[in-house]
C-alpha cells in the first residue's frame, strides 16, 4: 500500500513539474536586445523574418525541454529536431497557444504572444 501511494505521488509530482516551467518572471519579460548577433535570417520559408536564437533557446529550455528533451530529442513528448518539416510557424504557434491532443498543454496564458512567435519561428526552422 505504501509503495503504491508513493508511486502515485511521485508520478503526479513528475507530471505536474514537467508541464510547468518558465521561471518566476510571469512570462512578461522581453528578451534582451543583443545587437542582432544571435539571430538567424529567414531563408524564405514560412517562419518569416529573423529569429532571436538565444531568446528562443532560453524559452525552449524553460518551457519545453522537460518534455521534449534539452536537445529536441524527445522524452515524455515527441522529438522536435525536425518539427519544421511537418508544421509551419503558424501551425506551431497554434499548438503552443492551444495545446494538442490532451498531451501537449496550452501555453497561451503562460507565454506572451511575442514569446510564442519567437519560439514557433525558431522551431519552424528545425528541418
Amino acid at each position: 500500500m505504501k509503495k503504491w501511494l508513493f508511486t502515485v505521488l511521485f508520478g503526479s509530482a513528475l507530471v505536474l513539474g514537467a508541464c510547468g516551467g518558465g521561471g518566476d518572471d510571469g512570462g512578461n519579460e522581453e528578451p534582451a536586445d543583443n545587437g542582432g548577433t544571435d539571430t538567424e535570417e529567414s531563408t524564405g520559408d514560412d517562419a518569416g523574418g529573423s529569429v532571436d536564437t538565444a531568446a528562443a533557446e532560453k524559452l525552449y529550455q524553460n518551457n519545453c525541454a522537460s518534455c521534449h528533451g534539452g536537445d529536441l530529442s524527445g522524452g515524455a513528448g515527441p522529438k522536435l529536431s525536425a518539427i519544421g518539416s511537418k508544421y509551419s510557424a503558424d501551425e506551431i504557434s497554434g499548438i503552443l497557444k492551444n495545446g494538442k491532443n490532451g498531451g501537449m498543454p496550452a501555453f497561451e496564458g503562460q507565454l506572451s504572444e511575442g514569446e510564442i512567435t519567437t519560439l514557433s519561428s525558431w522551431l519552424a526552422k528545425k528541418k
